[in-house]
């Protein structure tokens, strides 16, 4: 079967994306396995060490849309801890966690790199969700021997927090009309506020927009299930924000307000956060100079 695995695109030498039957597409890893290669050209099965499969659309998706910014051994490595999760501790996550967790590896990985990162503060939540956390640690060692860099041990927190925060199944057919309804709401009281403070999609910021939407897609799935986050981040991280990014903060916390007051009163409070931190990528707003950490 492997050996009948033929490219789609190269990654880079050690990885590519392949085809394989029904349309489906994986993500192949092995040393030198795209070497020389080209779209087509068949993947020798001595050489694959690792199959990643992409088995939903939405995880293809976004694959490409990672891809546009983030390094290649990021994303594979954000993947391979994601099959890990669904595959030795049965986790059920949706799809979006592809782009969460990429983002927030990436984020602390330069972090690490450069000497700034700081303690995660998210609270320790292991009795609640041993599963998430045994994912978390195994992911750390991932980490290590994909990235050759090793996180803190605190580190554990905010991957768990990842899982828990994207804990479900995919919609099924039944609750696809409903879907579509509460999407283009929420989607309108996005965009209502965004335009009102001069916020548009843009060449610049096509990337986090589109981050942004793929959130929002996803908010949806639970209020849908009319679940709220159990696992609720520190109070000091969303006040460091709203003393460093005050225009962000206050975008947020509109768009909160409004989704709160007219769709859906139960909304997590470390929703409102999220939004915080999207606005403020989409602004590119800088911290303000007066804050002290």
């Amino acid at each position: 079967m492997r050996g009948m695995l033929r490219i789609a695109q190269v990654l880079n030498h050690n990885a590519a994306l392949v085809n394989i039957d029904d349309h489906r597409e994986a993500i192949v890893k092995g040393k030198g396995v795209a070497f020389n290669k080209r779209k087509g050209d068949p993947v020798a099965a001595d050489r694959i060490e690792k199959i990643l499969y992409l088995n939903t659309a939405t995880a293809q998706e976004n694959l490409d849309l990672l891809l546009k910014d983030i390094p290649i051994d990021i994303v594979t490595t954000t993947y391979e801890i994601i099959d890990m999760a669904r595959n030795k501790y049965h986790v059920r996550v949706l799809d979006y966690i592809y782009i969460t967790l990429s983002d927030h590896i990436f984020g602390a990985y330069k972090r690490v790199q450069s000497g700034t990162y700081q303690k995660s503060m998210v609270p320790d939540l292991s009795q609640h969700y041993p599963d998430e956390y045994s994912v978390s640690w195994d992911a750390l060692n991932i980490i290590r021997r994909n990235l050759r860099v090793s996180f803190p041990d605190t580190e554990v927190r905010s991957l768990a927090l990842h899982f828990i925060n994207a804990s479900g199944d995919e919609t099924s057919d039944k609750e696809t009309e409903f879907g579509k309804t509460t999407t283009e709401m929420v989607n309108n009281i996005v965009l209502q506020v965004l335009n009102q403070h001069g916020i548009y999609r843009s060449t610049a910021n096509s990337n986090y927009y589109d981050r942004f939407m793929i959130h929002l897609q996803y908010l949806v799935e639970r209020i849908k299930r009319l679940e709220t986050d159990q696992a609720q981040l520190a109070p000091e991280v969303e006040a460091d924000y709203q003393r460093m990014y005050p225009q962000s903060y206050a975008i947020g916390l509109e768009i909160f307000q409004q989704i709160k007051q007219e769709l859906f009163a139960g909304i997590s409070d470390n929703e409102r956060l999220y939004f915080i931190i999207h606005i403020q990528r989409l602004l590119g707003e800088e911290p303000q100079k007066n804050f002290k950490e």
